[in-house]
């Protein structure tokens, strides 16, 4: 069925002649079949968001419908895969036509042609539900992709083998319940809109370890949870965000570069190659895919690449897996909203972004969990969701800003003033929050003691009182301070700089695995009892902070990772040393 253009405003088309169509359609516009999607409908008048540039295209042209709302293809070759917003493989383009990349093409977003060994699982005559593994196909060295049924269907197998086939071929044929014949092949197609079915959801219990201590000792995220990650122009979300994904213990990572610069996924697309993963000792790659569509690409299909890469991530999640999708970022996705809604005249709402703005941003992050899969036996995925807001200015009071807070249950609030300390990560911890710390208080709890969850309180106690000191500080100086305080705030420097600063471009800082972090502020808690212990004894604060321990405490993040756990008792046993003879000093004064 076919139409006429009637009106092109950049990337939004009305045409006429449409009445059989439906909403979010896949539509190919114009002579170069541009690739689009209906908006709305208004008789037989559709709007159409088009996912390439429009220029030349005018009244007239032929629109025609797919009947099929925008979907995406599903199955092994994924991985290690780089596609723009509406999943097409930009490698595959670029050998198709070269690097400027002309319009209207068509690649299949797997390769239908590459031949993948399948090993069965399912036997014939076994009656089987969707999301049930059929067998498995050993992807790349990192990960095993499981073939599954496609969700809603069922039946008995009548035939099903293993060998070497491409993923159009059929694999095994299921005998639905009223008696239908149907072929099974190893890709699936999935409406990026609707979110994947699962049979229970549970509420989030494990941390997901990312290496930074920040993050995991302070404001830990849950595996199935969500996250935001908002910051001015120039405070490290990227790099915060690169670091998620680089040592995140995940088996799989989506990386969506959503309007942003170029250059930043050029980054990405340069050092993941490279970059071993702690877990496997493999390649990054071979557990991530990349979706870009950067600030110099097609603004409707921004809009749609979070959708792409969530579906996919919910892909992975069905198999069982743990999966991360980082969103970089929800600010510029929102602004293609905005865009689109102003050109369908819609009535704006705060900013002029559309009315229906919180509900999008909650459609994206609720698909984030921690769910039983479907199917008949026990699997269990998660999905969590990260995403970065960049409020103009870094107000934090603008509506993306405001609309995530109120969804997501971590917030790591990114502060131009560290940053421009070279305080990296930029997290202020007086103004980031995790509601996830009574759920995972019982992980931590069995695995590391109680302490771990006592520690991180002390230490954001010892941070609190150092923000309401620094304020007595600037009216009277630090020297009319009690030692008590002036320990407090010498403790707090500590924390800061020994603990929370981290150097995400050395191979020894760059990752904390959770022992080494509890070992460490372990031992700067330590230090804060035996001075304060030995200032009861009336010794000196000032020779305190001048011991040699102190010293070895500031350098001990720097120890490689195999020897500190020998190097951390050696500083533990010299501090209470060196703090017991000072002590004995002042107790004999």
């Amino acid at each position: 069925m076919s139409g006429k253009v009637v009106k092109v405003s950049g990337p939004l088309v009305v045409a006429t002649g449409l009445a059989d169509a439906n909403m979010s359609d896949v539509v190919r516009v114009g002579p170069q079949r541009l690739i689009g999607e209906i908006l709305t409908m208004k008789g037989d008048t559709a709007s159409i968001q088009v996912y390439e540039e429009t220029s030349g295209l005018g009244p007239g042209a032929v629109v025609e419908t797919t009947g099929a709302p925008m979907s995406v293809e599903l199955g092994p070759g994924m991985i290690e895969g780089i596609y723009d917003g509406i999943q097409r493989p930009l490698e595959k383009i670029v050998e198709k036509v070269g690097a400027c990349i002309t319009r209207g093409v068509e690649v299949p977003a797997v390769s239908h042609e590459k031949k993948w060994e399948f090993t069965a699982t399912a036997k014939v005559g076994d009656k089987v539900t969707g999301g049930d593994i059929l067998g498995t196909v050993p992807e790349t060295a990192v990960v095993l992709h499981k073939i599954m049924v496609p969700p809603k269907m069922s039946g008995t197998i009548t035939d099903i083998k293993s060998g070497s086939f491409n993923v159009t071929e059929t694999i095994a044929t299921l005998k639905t319940d009223d008696g239908r014949e149907v072929p099974l092949t190893m890709l699936q197609k999935w409406p990026v809109r609707v979110g994947r079915p699962y049979t229970k959801k549970y509420p989030p219990e494990r941390p997901l370890c990312s290496g930074q201590r920040i993050i995991d000792t302070m404001f830990p995220i849950a595996k199935g949870g969500t996250a935001a990650v908002p910051g001015p122009f120039g405070s490290g979300k990227t790099v915060v965000q690169h670091q998620l994904a680089k040592w995140s213990d995940v088996d799989i990572v989506i990386y969506i570069g959503c309007g942003e610069r170029g250059n930043e996924m050029t980054d990405v697309l340069r050092e993941f190659p490279e970059l071993k993963d702690p877990r496997t000792g493999e390649s990054l790659m071979k557990r991530t895919v990349l979706i870009a569509n950067t600030s110099d690409m097609p603004v409707a299909a921004r809009e749609a690449s979070v959708y792409t890469g969530i579906t996919i991530a919910e892909y992975f999640r069905d198999m069982g897996y743990d999966v991360a999708v980082i969103a970089d970022s929800t600010s510029r996705w929102a602004e293609a909203l905005r865009e689109m809604s102003g050109r369908l005249e819609e009535m704006p709402g705060e900013e002029g972004y559309p009315a229906y703005l919180a509900s999008r941003l909650a459609q994206f992050y609720e698909r984030a969990g921690s769910v039983e899969c479907i199917g008949s036996d026990d699997r269990r995925g998660s999905l969590t969701a990260v995403g970065a807001v960049s409020p103009p200015g870094g107000d934090l009071s603008e509506p993306v800003s405001q609309a995530t807070m109120r969804i997501v249950k971590v917030f790591w609030a990114l502060d131009s003033s560290l940053a421009y300390k070279r305080h990296f990560p930029a997290i202020n911890w007086l103004t980031s929050y995790s509601l996830y710390l009574d759920t995972l208080k019982p992980w931590f709890d069995e695995n590391f003691g109680p302490e771990f969850m006592q520690n991180r309180s002390q230490a954001m106690s010892i941070l609190q009182n150092e923000a309401s000191l620094n304020e007595i500080v600037q009216l009277v100086g630090k020297d009319a301070l009690s030692p008590a305080d002036q320990l407090t705030l010498e403790v707090a420097r500590m924390v800061r700089e020994d603990f929370l600063q981290q150097n995400a471009f050395t191979d020894i800082d760059g990752y904390s695995s959770y022992d080494r972090q509890e070992k460490l502020l372990a031992i700067i808690l330590s230090y804060d009892k035996l001075c304060r212990d030995a200032i009861g004894q009336g010794a000196p604060v000032t020779k305190l902070f001048e011991i040699p321990a102190r010293e070895k405490i500031g350098r001990a993040k720097s120890v490689p990772a195999d020897d500190y756990p020998q190097v951390y008792r050696q500083i533990q046993a010299e501090m209470e040393q060196q703090i017991e003879e000072i002590a004995a000093q002042g107790g004999e004064q």
